[in-house]
């Protein structure tokens, strides 16, 4: 077998325990982890797989809200050279089923209060809180001792929607994660003195691999909570416990809008990460003004690159507020017109990469691989604008996807499910600026017959989770359309965004 070099995910988590073993590297609710006790977890849970009859290359879900446990199972996962699939816990009916189904995950790690939604027949082992989880079984299982994962073996499929209804799984290898660390830690100044907290949800590519595990590798102190709960953030913040936060615009802007953001002492914050959607700048205006001396960083990507490509960095947002910053060092990135050709700057076109970061392709999709990777470049479907000095904009998906809340909802999937309805005619389904949301789900229907919104709405949870839900339902009498017959969805974002 050829030798993996150590260019592995766990072998990230090996390298910190063994230079500061005593450190804390995670802290969760009520318990401690230290760097070496994280790392012992890691074997012992890794021997916990492969007692499940698991052997490598097989893939393994994982179901389950933030915790301890959620990291230990990825981590575990890596260390037995098994395939992580990160499983969005909002997930629900079809749209469950298909991931686990797609991935052939032989099991799937889930919290007990979620197990209840995955299909019949699924192999579960559940990750804490109960008898018999990952983490009560620790204790009495030995630390794995086999064989380390290649740096070319797959270690994680990261579910991505596109334009069509179903999502991909970009097959990210060892290698590409550890290179997206090192882009990430190089381009964020990730230090160890840094006392982070992780908020957002770990399924995510943006909290997991750009920051968790890059703070890892530094031997940084991690604080990880359920979710992004604005009391608990300033308290921590005003403790003195946590200096460097990561959170999507809806995230910031909800903490911006609360009533005692004026009022209590977030001076101790250093850091600010903001991404996964984009910013509106007057809310960033905000932020700056409120905390002039707080650094601000904007991380742009998507999940085939693993997920970090780009980021504007505290001292380059002076004019240029709106945009997502230059590349990050293992990226390379163009911008090209139809033919594949470089566009002069300043000049609108699709953004492709090239790095050792980008995944291997899509799982068990050929041809959405061959699309995406062409002439030796991803093609990420995003319109960009490159200026001369090497920041890009992104000014439009040239996919109809819609970013709600930092997830990305494939319009498509939203108007089959819509089409279902006998009294849907015809339907677009498009993303509208949201205070909230800062992309809103707007469905703009031809009825057929007496419907109501909250009819069409109700129908389409019914079918899709609730967040691919409409958040408003538009009637017209038609839908505009350019002379081949497609539906201009710009003419809708443009007409219903003014009014």
């Amino acid at each position: 077998m050829t030798p993996g070099h150590g260019s592995t995910v766990d072998g990230v988590l090996r390298r910190s325990a063994r230079r500061t073993p005593a450190r804390v590297a995670v802290e969760y609710r009520d318990r401690t982890w230290t760097y070496e006790e994280l790392d012992e977890a890691v074997s012992r849970a890794a021997s916990v797989l492969l007692d499940q009859g698991l052997t490598p290359g097989d893939r393994v879900g994982a179901y389950g809200h933030n915790s301890d446990a959620y990291l230990i199972g990825f981590l575990a996962c890596a260390r037995a050279d098994l395939v992580h699939v990160p499983v969005n816990q909002n997930l629900t009916g079809d749209d469950l089923s298909y991931l686990v189904g797609q991935s052939g995950s032989s099991i799937v790690l889930a919290d007990p209060d979620l197990a209840g939604r995955l299909p019949d027949g699924v192999r579960t082992l559940p990750l804490r809180d109960t008898e018999g989880s990952l983490l009560d079984l620790l204790a009495a299982t030995a630390p794995y001792d086999g064989p380390e994962a290649r740096s070319e073996d797959l270690v994680q499929l990261l579910y991505t929607s596109g334009t069509t209804a179903l999502p991909k799984g970009a097959m990210m290898t060892h290698r590409a994660l550890v290179h997206e660390y090192l882009s990430a830690i190089t381009a964020l100044d990730l230090s160890a003195g840094d006392r982070p907290v992780h908020a957002l949800p770990l399924y995510h590519s943006a909290q997991m691999h750009v920051f968790l595990l890059p703070y890892l590798a530094v031997g940084a102190t991690n604080i990880v909570l359920d979710a992004p709960d604005g009391d608990r953030l300033f308290d921590l913040i005003e403790g003195g416990r946590v200096d460097s936060l990561f959170a999507p615009p809806t995230v910031w802007i909800g903490l911006a809008n609360r009533p005692d953001f004026a009022a209590r002492d977030l001076t101790g914050l250093r850091k600010a990460y903001y991404g996964a959607s984009i910013m509106p700048v007057p809310v960033l205006e905000r932020l700056r003004e409120r905390l002039p001396e707080l650094a601000f960083y904007n991380c742009f990507g998507q999940s085939e690159i693993g997920p970090l490509a780009t980021v504007l960095a505290p001292d380059e947002h002076k004019g240029r507020m709106d945009s997502c910053g230059r590349t990050v060092l293992f990226v390379d990135a163009r911008v090209v017109d139809e033919d594949g050709k470089d566009v002069p700057d300043g000049t609108p076109g699709e953004i492709v990469y090239r790095s050792p970061q980008l995944c291997e392709g899509y799982w068990d999709k050929p041809e959405e691989t061959a699309e995406a990777f062409r002439d030796g470049w991803f093609h990420s479907g995003d319109l960009a604008v490159r200026d001369a000095h090497g920041y890009f904009t992104i000014v439009d998906r040239v996919k109809d996807v819609i970013n709600s809340g930092g997830v990305l909802v494939a319009s498509r999937q939203v108007e089959d499910a819509l089409y279902s309805h006998e009294a849907v005619a015809e339907v677009a389904v498009v993303g509208l600026p949201d205070e909230r949301w800062i992309e809103a789900v707007t469905a703009v229907v031809v009825p057929r017959g007496e419907v109501t919104e909250t009819e069409l709405i109700d129908h389409t949870r019914e079918r899709l989770a609730a967040f691919k839900a409409p958040k408003r339902v538009v009637f017209v009498d038609e839908l505009p359309r350019n002379a081949s017959g497609k539906i201009l969805k710009r003419e809708l974002r443009d007409r219903f965004t003014t009014g």
